[in-house]
């Protein structure tokens, strides 16, 4: 009988986070088996950024019966549409719970290369008003490392997938290693005079991992405004584009798809053998043996797989001693659908398409400047300011030359902005195996209890009254006012928490290394190891703790620690 082979380090999932972790393995000389649950994606079948309308099917409104009966819960999502939809999973075959009062929207993907085909994009270090925020207003924990320790990884990660931004010295908002900025338009330079005038805040380009010069090969943006679509020239970060190459090119990378990972297989000692996987497709059972493991499979992902690890020694999953897995889960909340006209920029030249950057103004309520002492914690804005020309042109109703002449006077240059706020992590906010429901391979589903408290609420409120202000400063026509309920717990896909990092095992799941305190060989990368959110997106905070984690790892195992 054929030995099974047993891996220096095995990784689940391989999204920004699994991709970073296989990059830096395999570059310090391990080799390494990624198990991916999806199938692998083409460009000439899969991407969609230069695809008209007319040549879809259902012309770009979308297959209503597909949405219905696969993706109800996708189709939610801003990017699953007609062109998109592919990226995202079938409901049907990945059920999950809630509450009927506490409402969740999951929205996953899964393929080679996870969430990283239709992400924003949107690449912001955090600070130390995150890292540390307990220890300025004294609400939960600091996390169990400073900004020093992670920003040798914050620039060692913008420096390989290239990020643009402006240089701004804010130290609620820190610089990097940046390409050159995208243009604001004319619109977001209008508003940032005014805004910075009238309230103080500094209006900038938003900082997305968009490339604005060739970069290590791939080709600069060429702005199609499609990115949730997929990108032909890699001009934008997604893991099969960028870090797991970097990780095959060393030959120690072994890459298996449609392999749905289940739980992780523990000796008595209490360390992992490997992980036990269903064949997506088959669905036969199969095993995959190393000697490190590694859970980098989305937030809600990998602590399903930890709590559905269960055996005489972690009855309760593997991390769980301390009660604390599946607690703390975090998602932004947004105040959405603000916006109007700008009337004395409608005779300005229209642009084909958009630009896939626009503005941002960062975090200033409880950041060393404006205290609110109605909550905790703070919100930023960001939005954009434009006239596109053929995404409003296809939503206007006729044809022939009276429809062309009122596509030409009739566009409006529409300004919006929405404002997004900090959640805070609570033990009552968690998920659990649901006793009874399971997925097509026969694996526990996920119960998810969350809901926003009086804080977000507060936050809300002055989220809603300082955008009032920002519009009525702006003098916009036509103008719909910001919307009065809080987005939908889930609805922003920044899911975070539920086995968090922290020095006392009895408080946290992981080490300041993203090591279980429970078992020394087994790490978790993704989000599920936040203690804090902020208020900024967490992806490129997760590659860098990523590329920390790898680190040790790679230290550690040839010191024969692990």
């Amino acid at each position: 009988m054929k030995e099974r082979k047993i891996y220096d380090a095995l990784i689940v999932g391989s999204g920004a986070s699994g991709g970073w972790v296989a990059k830096e393995l395999t570059e310090r000389g391990m080799e390494v088996l990624m198990l991916e649950a999806g199938p692998p994606r083409f460009p000439g079948r899969d991407f969609t950024e230069h695809v008209w309308p007319y040549q879809l099917k259902f012309r770009g409104f979308g297959d209503r019966k597909r949405a219905l009966t696969d993706q109800p819960v996708q189709s939610l999502c801003y990017a699953c549409d007609e062109y998109s939809h592919q990226f995202f999973i079938n409901d049907s075959e990945h059920p999950y719970t809630f509450p009927p009062e506490k409402p969740f929207m999951w929205i996953r993907g899964r393929q080679v290369g996870g969430k990283t085909f239709c992400w924003a994009r949107e690449s912001y270090r955090y600070s130390d008003f995150e890292f540390k925020a307990a220890s300025r207003d004294g609400y939960e924990q600091d996390w169990p490392f400073s900004y020093a320790d992670l920003e040798p990884y914050y620039d060692k990660v913008e420096s390989f997938i290239g990020v643009s931004a402006s240089y701004e010295g804010l130290p609620q908002m820190p610089d990097g290693k940046f390409l050159p900025p995208m243009n604001l338009s004319c619109g977001a330079v209008h508003a940032k005079q005014v805004i910075e005038k009238r309230f103080r805040w500094r209006v900038m380009p938003d900082r997305v991992a968009n490339l604005t010069l060739p970069h290590n090969g791939r080709p600069a943006c060429h702005y199609c405004d499609q990115c949730q679509r997929g990108c032909y020239t890699a001009s934008y970060f997604n893991s099969p584009s960028v870090t797991l190459p970097a990780a095959a090119r060393t030959g120690r990378f072994t890459l298996v798809p449609d392999a749905v990972v289940s739980h992780v297989l523990m000796n008595r000692e209490g360390k992992a053998e490997g992980v036990h996987y269903v064949d997506r497709v088959t669905k036969k059972d199969r095993e995959a043996r190393a000697r490190i493991v590694v859970l980098a499979a989305a937030t809600l992902e990998s602590t399903r797989i930890l709590l559905n690890s269960r055996s005489p020694r972690f009855p309760n999953g593997v991390g769980n001693s301390s009660g604390i897995l599946g607690h703390y889960l975090m998602d932004h909340f947004t105040i959405e659908g603000a916006g109007g006209e700008f009337a004395e920029l409608q005779s300005s030249e229209r642009e084909p398409v958009g630009n896939p950057c626009g503005y941002l103004i960062p975090k200033y309520v409880n950041a060393g400047g404006v205290k609110n002492r109605n909550f905790l914690r703070g919100y930023r804005f960001d939005g954009d300011a434009s006239q596109e020309l053929y995404s409003q042109a296809f939503s206007f109703p006729g044809f022939g030359r009276t429809w062309r002449e009122r596509v030409r006077r009739e566009i409006p240059y529409r300004f919006s902005i929405e404002a997004q706020g900090e959640c805070l992590p609570r033990y009552d906010n968690y998920v659990e195996l649901d006793p009874e429901r399971k997925d097509a391979w026969g694996i526990p589903a996920l119960r998810i209890h969350a809901s926003y408290g009086e804080n977000e609420r507060a936050m809300a409120k002055a989220m809603r009254q300082d955008i009032g202000d920002i519009l009525e400063a702006l003098q916009v026509k036509n103008t719909s006012p910001p919307s009065t309920d809080l987005s939908v717990f889930g609805k922003n896909i920044h899911e975070c928490g539920t086995a968090r990092m922290g020095m006392d095992p009895k408080m946290s799941v992981l080490n300041r290394y993203n090591q279980v305190h429970d078992a020394k060989n087994v790490f978790v990368t993704d989000g599920a190891a936040f203690v804090t959110q902020g208020c900024y997106e967490p992806t490129l905070t997760i590659m860098a703790i990523s590329a920390r984690a790898a680190d040790y790892m790679a230290d550690a195992y040839k010191k024969g620690e692990l």
